[in-house]
């Protein structure tokens, strides 16, 4: 393994050090800028091979940064085929389909944050889609990865089977339940995930954003993230007045992602949920953040035109770094910059 930077693409630079069994190569960086693009390279017998994709984006005030390079598969993510997880809580079978980012099929070794996903027929393909209308989901997350603005993540897209039913109450506690005890250890055992809370979202768009809040709400130890776009809070849930009542404290580690259009898209009561949670002493900008978007209307087009926020608050690079300043425990790093004189 080498690594070609743009202080000279032509030049090999090598590693440092080798270790885990010459599985991690570690390089030393600097550059008069605060950035630096690169790209690892393998060289063998057969020449230089490049990794595949965007370069490589580095931000060289962090002290040390991982990256996964792959080089022999494709330079987007990819999807399964509609998969079916067994329920003896619902009676029924979940079905789901995975993304799994660009590299899943080449680095075995890495282990990726997951985004849990209601609705899962609007997420990927118009034929699916509601109207024909998708979110586009793929096409974001290949293009975030691409700026090199968050970390690779697998998304589950659970399909709907009758959501008035599973996404609101009383319906949405047996649904949940499910999630939890059955489709996420189900996710973890056959798929290389971070499994955690800090490392695990959940995510929806009008009563699928009510089933989002719900869940973390609910399982705060295992959904650390929940973005909720669009929501229809109040129509038959009870969520307001349990973010009033109940214990805030256990829940102050949960990051919470809230947004609706203007006029005509729930606007008001997710205003509301913004400021009961600020009322329980959760942070705007940390712990909670709201946006409303003037005159977005209640459709999957603008939920995937926004979607790269709640990806940036889950699982952006930044909020890594933010979480590092903090003390906050992630993966080793193994991109290393060097002390400036």
């Amino acid at each position: 393994m080498v690594l070609r930077t743009e202080q000279d693409w032509d030049r090999d630079q090598e590693p440092v050090d080798v270790y885990d069994g010459g599985r991690c190569f570690e390089f030393r960086l600097n550059h008069e800028r605060p950035f630096l693009f690169c790209k690892p390279c393998i060289r063998d017998e057969g020449g230089l091979h490049w990794s595949v994709g965007a370069n490589t984006l580095v931000q060289l005030s962090e002290r040390a940064q991982r990256l996964n390079p792959h080089f022999f598969s494709g330079e987007r993510g990819s999807m399964t085929e509609v998969l079916r997880c067994p329920s003896s809580v619902l009676g029924r079978d979940l079905r789901v389909r995975l993304y799994l980012p660009p590299g899943y099929h080449e680095n075995f070794l890495k282990r990726y944050p997951v985004l849990y996903m209601h609705d899962g027929a609007n997420l990927f393909f118009p034929e699916e889609a509601f109207l024909g209308k998708e979110w586009q989901m793929d096409r974001s997350l290949d293009l975030l990865d691409a700026m090199s603005l968050i970390d690779r993540l697998i998304v589950v897209g659970v399909y709907a089977d009758d959501r008035e039913r599973d996404y609101t109450l009383p319906g949405y506690r047996p649904y949940a339940r499910a999630l939890v005890e059955e489709l996420k250890p189900w996710i973890d055992q056959g798929y290389r995930t971070l499994s955690g809370p800090r490392t695990t979202a959940i995510m929806g768009s009008s009563l699928g954003g009510v089933v989002s809040f719900y869940c973390a709400w609910e399982h705060p130890e295992v959904f650390g993230n929940a973005a909720c776009l669009s929501s229809t809070f109040g129509y038959k849930d009870d969520l307001l007045e349990r973010v009033r009542r109940e214990p805030a404290r256990t829940r102050k580690q949960l990051k919470i992602y809230l947004d609706s259009g203007w006029p005509n898209d729930n606007y008001e009561v997710t205003l509301s949920m913004a400021y009961a949670l600020i009322e329980r002493g959760f942070d705007l900008g940390r712990e909670v953040l709201h946006f409303a978007f003037p005159l977005a209307r209640h459709s999957e087009s603008y939920w995937g035109g926004r979607v790269h926020l709640p990806l940036q608050l889950f699982s952006g690079k930044a909020r890594r770094a933010a979480d590092r300043r903090r003390g906050i425990p992630s993966e080793t790093l193994r991109l290393r910059q060097k002390k400036r004189p």
